[in-house]
């Protein structure tokens, strides 16, 4: 038996829709899996009543298909469903490293970026990687065809998680069909300064670098309280500030020494307008990691 850990992801960052994300150091799925003639699941944990345990229907379900690799499987959900913060890659992501181990397939973690993915075609229709690159391979990844890059960063964040459920899907109906060249120009140059921002762990550059014309006032639109938490962080010494992922949850890089009060500005930015929501000070973290293996102790 294998227990791995799988970190929380947020994924876009503003300016980099679908190509960038970040692994957080919390929170995170712990995922306990050991071989077995068919495979089994159990969920518990933070909304586990709204995931199906049913294989089939399951993002580890395709995992387990694609590395042909029969496990019975306890997730324990730290990252609540339709947070914005990958929970469902980080149970693919999970799975993928574990069965990976169990059966020795011998993947590189690079190699198990596509296997992860199939299991985000379940949750969401699409075989996404902004989320399972990250929460496999840890740091800051830009997913491009056929490519993935990670950088290592230390800068910290607050994610603020609102009692609201907002839909991956939900939240693609929202988007536009296309952007103005001004705002792709506006776009490319966030992005790039987000980049330069990560690689010198210079908070205010990827602050500058989250600002987003196009998709996030789109899926801001979706979250109630949105403008008034974005502002009350900024007020509160937070560099930047955007949607995470599909949202609802909402992301802020702070400087150091910032982070508990950002996060109590921004849990009362939502308080004000009548949402419940709870705030994670978090960083950049490592990708999924096996944390416990007895498969020497039998």
């Amino acid at each position: 038996m294998l227990t791995v850990r799988a970190p929380a992801t947020s994924a876009n960052l503003g300016s980099g829709f679908d190509v960038f994300g970040v692994a957080l150091s919390g929170p995170a799925d712990v995922l306990r899996v050991e071989k077995a003639t068919r495979t089994t699941l159990t969920v518990v944990g933070s909304g586990s009543q709204y995931i199906p345990e049913d294989p089939k229907k399951n993002t580890v379900g395709a995992v387990v298909d694609e590395l042909d690799a029969p496990a019975r499987i306890r997730i324990d959900k730290g990252v609540r469903p339709a947070s914005g913060l990958g929970s469902s890659a980080a149970s693919a992501a999970g799975a993928a490293v574990a069965l990976n181990e169990l059966y020795d397939r011998g993947y590189s973690r690079e190699e198990l970026v596509p296997v992860a993915a199939k299991g985000e075609a379940v949750a969401t229709g699409e075989a996404h990687k902004d989320n399972v690159a990250p929460s496999l391979l840890g740091g800051f990844t830009i997913v491009a065809d056929g490519c993935v890059t990670t950088m290592e960063s230390d800068l910290s964040f607050v994610v603020c998680l609102p009692d609201v459920v907002v839909s991956t899907s939900n939240a693609r109906k929202v988007l536009p069909d296309g952007a103005r060249l001004d705002e792709l120009v506006e776009t490319v140059g966030n992005a790039s300064t987000l980049t330069a921002g990560i690689a010198r762990d210079d908070p205010y550059l990827v602050g500058r670098g989250m600002s987003d014309p196009v998709i996030t006032p789109a899926r801001a639109s979706l979250i109630d309280g949105y403008e008034t938490v974005h502002n009350r962080a900024v007020e509160a010494g937070a560099a930047g500030v955007t949607v995470s992922g599909s949202g609802p949850g909402v992301i802020a890089v702070c400087p150091d020494g910032l982070q508990r009060r950002v996060a109590a500005a921004m849990v009362g930015g939502f308080e004000d307008c009548g949402v419940d929501a709870r705030a994670y000070q978090t960083g950049v973290g490592e990708g999924a990691q096996i944390v416990r293996n007895e498969r020497n102790s039998e």
